[in-house]
Formats: C-alpha cells, sequence, structure tokens
C-alpha cells in the first residue's frame, strides 16, 4: 500500500538539515525497496530546503511509522510536522 509521508521542517533549521543529510542520504539509499518518489520541498526562491516529501510502498501504516521514526532528519528534531497519509496514484508503474 502506498503512503505519502510529508514533513516540514522547523524554521531556522537549514544548518541542522545539512548536518544530518549525509546519514539521511544512506538511510534513503537503505531503504529504496517500494520507493516510488522522494525528495526536497523548497521554499518559494526554488533553493532553501524546507521539508521532505516520500511516497513508499509499505505493508500497513504501522510500517510507513516505523520507517519515519527511525529516518535521521526525523530523529535529529528537523521536522515541525510529519503527515502520513494513504496514497494512489493516477498513473501507477
Amino acid at each position: 500500500m502506498l503512503f505519502a509521508i510529508y514533513m516540514l521542517d522547523k524554521p531556522d533549521s537549514v544548518e541542522l538539515r545539512a548536518q544530518t543529510g549525509k546519514s539521511h542520504a544512506a538511510y534513503m539509499a537503505a531503504n529504496e525497496t517500494g520507493m516510488r518518489m522522494g525528495g526536497p520541498l523548497f521554499a518559494d526562491d526554488h533553493k532553501t530546503m524546507i521539508g521532505s516529501v516520500v511516497i513508499k510502498d509499505f505493508t500497513d501504516r504501522s510500517a510507513a511509522e516505523e520507517f519515519i521514526s527511525n529516518e535521521p532528519f526525523n530523529k535529529a528534531g528537523l521536522f515541525e510536522t510529519v503527515l502520513i497519509n494513504p496514497f494512489s496514484a493516477f498513473v501507477d508503474k
């Protein structure tokens, strides 16, 4: 079942995002099975990262919650908001 995980950074957290970026990238690479799409969200300047979105196949909601609870950005306290919702793609390959 696909889930969309929408994460918004806490204000003024650009440095924390930079400090934990390598750990985040390694975690995502280690958990790429079922990953449909993921990446940063940007401010209107199209440069400043302000959050992340992941669309990934999980067995159930608890698996999605476990995935994000172990995510390095989340463990470091980067996110102000984390939303997890079932997702249905119009085009699913």
